[in-house]
């Protein structure tokens, strides 16, 4: 008789999530015999990207941010409809509303949750009443998940003191890992310090601090390039608007280099790579720029402060804060550049060390080992 399908079910809020942080994860699972299925919204420019990958893809709608009770009502529906007839082995979650609706739809039907919380977003930056209904959610979808992967200690251990999930459950990767062969040590970059920022362009990610931190710089010490790469995505309630966007363009405060599927050129021609976030899971911006050896600028908050030991791998400064932010990337200038190669050697060793996406990979493969066989 013929052996039933191994499907693996992969579900993000964006398909741009999951071809840029998971596709050595899907290729992995194919390797290994599994069948993966990816769920999340439609999106167009990821559309080809998923379809090289080889996977199952089934486009849902999705509110991405905020609580509406009925769509996410349909959400959860759409999940168990969905989970019922593929009947994965595991259902693998990597953003709030999967883990959450798609992780109760999952739990209901007997299919084992593999929660990735790669990141606690504004609700658990801003706090409030959301928190605590957000709080009350998590905790019953993830209640009987066979693993919950944290990016970070300070996430995992608010997780367990929350009691959103136990001891047991709760362990660490080292983010989304990064590809040491693709991301390859690039000699210092010559030329104007340039200060790079990379990420999708919201306020949460500290876009607003970035600027008000270039524009003091550049009062003091002109011709320094500042420069952001990554997607508007004004769906986010942190949004920075594209007039935002022109705006600062327009008064020359800094450089759009808008969206791309390949950070690595921009990264190389980077005096340093700055996220003045409020909070992350482990930036993949970070563990990418470290990897090619470049000196990090970052805010002293949970998933960034592990990637930046001040004076040996960059500089930290504090979150919300542009007159902070800006006296980092002056002491990244004060430095030599002799001094700033050693950063970026230090940065390199310690991606090495602790931050590869093989961990990742074996992790998963792992957690899936260990679930029962699929029922024929």
């Amino acid at each position: 008789m013929p052996t039933a399908p191994r499907r693996v079910v992969l579900a993000a809020n964006s398909a741009w999530n999951i071809v840029n942080f998971r596709s050595d994860l899907i290729r992995a699972l194919k390797a290994a015999g599994y069948e993966p299925v990816v769920i999340a919204p439609a999106d167009p420019a990821a559309e080809p990207r998923l379809a090289e990958l080889g996977v199952n893809r089934i486009a849902i709608d999705m509110q991405r941010s905020g609580l509406n009770p009925i769509a996410d009502f349909r959400l959860m529906r759409t999940y168990r409809r969905l989970l019922g007839k593929i009947r994965p082995i595991a259902f693998l979650g990597f953003t709030i509303k999967p883990n959450i609706y798609g992780g109760i739809a999952a739990r209901r039907l007997g299919i084992p949750l593999i929660a990735n919380i790669s990141g606690l977003g504004t609700v658990f930056i801003k706090r409030g009443l959301l928190l605590a209904l957000v709080s009350r959610l998590y905790r019953f979808a993830l209640k009987r998940a066979a693993v919950v992967f944290f990016q970070n200690p300070d996430d995992r251990a608010l997780f367990i003191e929350r009691r959103l999930v136990s001891d047991a459950q709760a362990r660490l990767l080292p983010g989304s890992g990064v590809d040491l062969d693709h991301f390859r040590p690039m000699p210092p970059a010559t030329g104007l310090t340039t200060f790079l920022f990379i990420g999708r362009l919201l306020g949460d990610k500290g876009v607003w601090e970035f600027v008000q931190a270039a524009r003091i710089v550049l009062a003091d010490i002109p011709g320094v390039r500042f420069q952001l790469l990554g997607p508007l995505d004004e769906g986010n309630r942190s949004a920075v608007t594209r007039d935002d966007l022109d705006r600062w363009v327009a008064e020359g405060s800094v450089e759009y280099l808008g969206a791309t599927d390949d950070v690595r050129p921009h990264i190389a021609q980077a005096t340093a790579v700055v996220l003045p976030s409020y909070r992350e899971g482990l930036p993949r911006s970070l563990l990418e720029a470290a990897a090619m050896g470049r000196p990090l600028i970052a805010t002293d908050v949970p998933g960034c402060r592990e990637l930046v030991e001040p004076g040996v791998t960059g500089f930290l400064c504090q979150a919300r804060d542009s007159n902070s932010l800006a006296k980092a990337m002056k002491n990244m200038m004060k430095a030599t550049a002799g001094e700033r190669a050693q950063m970026g050697l230090a940065a390199r060793a310690m991606v090495e060390q602790g931050y590869s996406q093989t961990v990742v990979i074996s992790a998963y493969l792992e957690a899936l080992g260990k679930l029962d066989a699929p029922r024929s």
